[in-house]
């Protein structure tokens, strides 16, 4: 696949009218995964110029990106959250660091495995629910669950496109990822800023 940049990483998008809300659906980690995360991204990264960390809270990985939502549909997007009740929390191996995307890269992300296919499962569950209530249209490509790290800054023409580090360790798996949230994205220049507004937690 020549691209897995989720839209929501779009910062520089067109503010939408007021009555619009830009949502996204992640599986998000538990508090210790999500800190070992943060911790291993900062020592892989450290000193490169021009990216902006993405902060710890808000390190997640995406499941489906809605866009620009009239607000009156959050609710029942919040509902579909009940389909993944009685799934398991996915358990998701690093396998390394990538750029994306691959022509001009914007971001670097964490790519992980899925073996048990536990992510993919609740992606399936929560984008058919809401392709059954004509709230999404799934995407046609594969899902591949990773964690965006950081993105470039405001680059002038010519500047470099963020690289990838030297080869490091991966941080220690398996990552468990227990919460299914509904986010509310709030952009701004300096980064944009998540706001939960629907959770489901995930069995163990």
């Amino acid at each position: 696949m020549e691209s897995r940049r989720p839209p929501e990483e779009a910062d520089g998008a067109r503010r939408p009218a007021a009555e619009c809300a830009r949502l996204f659906l992640a599986l998000d980690p538990i508090d210790s995964a999500r800190t070992a995360l943060a911790v291993w991204r900062d020592r892989a990264l450290a000193g490169q110029a021009g990216l902006r960390l993405v902060p710890a809270q808000s390190l997640h990985v995406t499941l489906v990106f809605l866009g620009h939502r009239p607000e009156a549909e959050i609710e029942p997007i919040a509902r579909s959250l009940d389909a993944v009740a009685g799934l398991f929390a996915p358990l998701l191996w690093p396998v390394g660091i990538d750029a994306l995307p691959r022509r001009r890269p914007r971001l670097l992300a964490l790519d992980l495995d899925d073996p048990e296919g536990r992510a993919a499962a609740v992606q399936a569950a929560a984008s058919g629910a809401l392709e059954a209530r004509e709230l999404h249209a799934p995407e046609r490509r594969p899902f591949r669950p990773h964690v965006t790290l950081a993105r470039a800054r405001g680059r002038r023409r010519g500047e470099p496109s963020p690289a990838l580090p030297p080869e490091t360790e991966r941080p220690e798996g398996p990552l468990c990822f227990e919460h299914v949230t509904l986010y509310r994205s709030h952009l701004a220049p300096d980064g944009a800023r998540y706001e939960p507004l629907a959770r489901h937690r995930l069995r163990w």
